[in-house]
């Protein structure tokens, strides 16, 4: 779905930097639900306000839900299939695949330098290797991003400082 997302609204429609598509996804993927729904509810609300977000996002989730609903009542006679078992075993490999392009293309603008490789590595790590639950993940990098930003804050703030008093002291020998 990224891969889609990405080219219709940075690419064609061109709605979206890149870094504002990044900031969207990164939002939409720590909602809870589907990425896809949430994106619509995100572009619609950005592109028409509260009206523009309710219709774009039932124009992703209705479609769906009709379709569940017609294969729902056929897939109790079918379901041992192996055609269809087959067929599904297809499409979560392709599934897989449009997860791959996904990482390919985002991870140029996602990973800005060594500490978000390292995010990276990390979050990789916490959520395959150890399988930690995603949503803890999320939250540890919650409260290191406000902990990373606070201290920014406070390095600028200092550097502020450090900088008027030089200017105050240059100031006052030249007059």
């Amino acid at each position: 779905m990224l891969p889609l997302l990405q080219n219709t609204l940075i690419e064609d429609k061109k709605w979206f930097t890149k870094d504002e598509f990044m900031d969207a996804v990164a939002i939409c993927q720590g909602l809870p639900g589907v990425i896809a729904i949430n994106m619509a509810t995100y572009v619609g609300y950005k592109k028409k306000g509260l009206a523009g977000s309710l219709i774009s996002t039932l124009g992703v989730t209705l479609p769906s839900f009709v379709l569940i609903l017609i294969i729902a009542n056929g897939i109790s006679a079918i379901g041992d299939n192996r055609y269809i078992l087959g067929a599904m075993a297809a499409l979560r490999a392709s599934a897989l695949g449009l997860v791959i392009v996904a990482i390919i293309q985002l991870a140029p603008s996602a990973i800005k330098d060594k500490w978000t490789l390292g995010a990276v590595a990390l979050a990789f790590v916490l959520i395959a290797v150890l399988n930690v639950n995603t949503a803890y993940v999320i939250l540890l990098f919650i409260i290191l991003g406000i902990g990373a930003t606070f201290m920014n804050g406070r390095k600028l703030s200092a550097a502020a400082d450090k900088n008027g008093s030089e200017e105050t002291r240059e100031g006052g020998e030249s007059e």
